[in-house]
């Protein structure tokens, strides 16, 4: 049986949840975002926009970026 894309859909809360039982690491959403973005999962853009072009986001760690992609590799979101 196929999956909608809708079941499919993990929220930002399962995966943090799913990251920290898995891998004992926290991941905030900024980071979940950009690795979401990464793979092609771009769900909207970011309302809250940096009024400074100078801005510098911090950057997913690779140990975290690894653990956010198994989790969505977990819920067939890639």
């Amino acid at each position: 049986m196929d999956l909608t894309s809708a079941e499919s859909k993990a929220t930002y809360e399962e995966i943090k949840e799913y990251v920290l039982k898995q891998s004992r690491l926290k991941v905030s959403n900024l980071y979940i975002a950009q690795i979401k973005q990464k793979c092609g999962i771009i769900e909207r853009e970011n309302c809250n926009k940096a009024k400074t072009e100078d801005y510098k986001q911090p950057k997913c760690p690779p140990e975290k970026e690894m653990a956010i992609i198994e989790v969505l590799k977990y819920f067939r979101m890639i």
